[in-house]
Parts: structure tokens; C-alpha cells; sequence
């Protein structure tokens, strides 16, 4: 079962079409938000609610990146550690990290 995880050419994703269509459909969703806190800014329009409006869109962003990790984790990571490549673990814990500095 290869993912194309280990390609050193350049690694792809092996999502599947439905959650590629779902992780496309959120992310069509957030776009529209930052055109819409974008035209909250042209209006001049109250700073809490354009802040609000941020977090909602940082919300969505996390949901996005949260679907993209669960995936990693349970099917490149897992390969990778079945064939022996412990320095994997290094990898996605940096990952994981500049995910919560957010």
C-alpha cells in the first residue's frame, strides 16, 4: 500500500477524493472569508468585528490543518514507521509545533 509518502523527488499527498473535496470545500469557504474581513476593512467597519471575523477564518484554518495532520499521522506516518524510519517522529512533532505557535 504506498501512499507516495517516501518519494524523495518530491512527496505527495494521498488524500482520498472525497477528502480532497471536502479539504477544497473549506478551504473555497475560508477564501471567502478573507475577501469578506478584506471588504470589512475597506467599509471601515468596527475593528472587534473584523476580529471576530479573523478569528472565525484562523478557526476554519485549524479545522483544515487538523484534517491534513489526522491523515498524515494515520497513513504516511504509520508507513514510515513500519518501515523503520523513526526520524519521522522528529519531523511531524516540528510540525505539530509551528501548528501551535499559532
Amino acid at each position: 500500500m504506498n501512499h507516495d509518502c517516501n518519494l524523495s523527488e518530491g512527496r505527495k499527498s494521498h488524500h482520498s477524493d472525497k477528502v480532497k473535496k471536502n479539504l477544497v470545500t473549506r478551504l473555497n469557504r475560508i477564501e471567502g472569508q478573507i475577501r469578506g474581513i478584506k471588504g470589512l476593512i475597506e467599509k471601515d467597519t468596527y475593528c472587534d468585528d473584523v476580529i471576530t471575523q479573523i478569528a472565525a477564518t484562523q478557526s476554519a484554518l485549524n479545522s483544515v490543518a487538523k484534517i491534513l495532520l489526522e491523515g498524515h499521522l494515520k497513513t504516511c506516518l504509520l508507513e514510515r514507521i513500519n518501515e523503520g524510519d523513526t526520524e519521522v517522529l522528529d519531523v511531524v512533532l516540528l510540525t505539530i509545533e509551528r501548528l501551535l505557535k499559532k
